[in-house]
C-alpha cells in the first residue's frame, strides 16, 4: 500500500487550499480514506474521513470549512480546506486502513497505513 499526499502549503488566514492523497497496492474504492494532522510536540488529531460508500466524517473545529470527497476512478481522495485559521497549520497525512470501524473516537496512528504528510501553513 502506498499513499502520497500533495498540495500544502502557506496561505493567508482566510484563504483555501486542497490536499490530495493518491493511493496505490489495493482496492481504493473498497476502503475508507482519512485525514489527520499533527502540529510538533502536540498529538495527532484526526480531521476527516470518508467510508467506501461516501458517508462523511469531521471533527468539530473543522465543520463547514473543510470538504472530503474521494474520485475512485483515480484513487484519489481529497480535502478541501476554506476559511483556513492559523490553528490549522500542521503536517496533515492521508491513512487508510484493513478493517477500521468508525472514524469517531480514532487516537492516535491507529490506522494500517499512512502518507508521508505534506505541511499547511497558515500565516500572514
Amino acid at each position: 500500500v502506498q499513499l502520497v499526499e500533495s498540495g500544502g502549503g502557506l496561505v493567508q488566514p482566510g484563504g483555501s487550499l486542497r490536499l490530495s492523497c493518491t493511493g496505490s497496492g489495493f482496492t481504493f474504492s473498497n476502503y475508507p480514506m482519512g485525514w489527520a494532522r499533527q502540529v510538533p510536540g502536540k498529538g495527532l488529531e484526526w480531521v476527516s474521513g470518508i467510508y467506501a460508500d461516501g458517508i462523511t466524517w469531521y471533527t468539530y473545529s473543522v465543520k463547514g470549512r473543510f470538504t472530503i470527497s474521494r474520485d475512485n476512478a483515480k484513487n484519489t481522495v481529497y480535502l478541501q480546506m476554506n476559511s483556513l485559521e492559523p490553528e490549522d497549520t500542521a503536517v496533515y497525512y492521508c491513512s487508510t486502513d484493513d478493517s477500521l470501524g468508525s472514524f469517531e473516537g480514532l487516537r492516535g496512528k491507529a490506522t494500517d497505513y499512512w502518507g508521508q504528510g505534506t505541511q499547511v501553513t497558515v500565516s500572514s
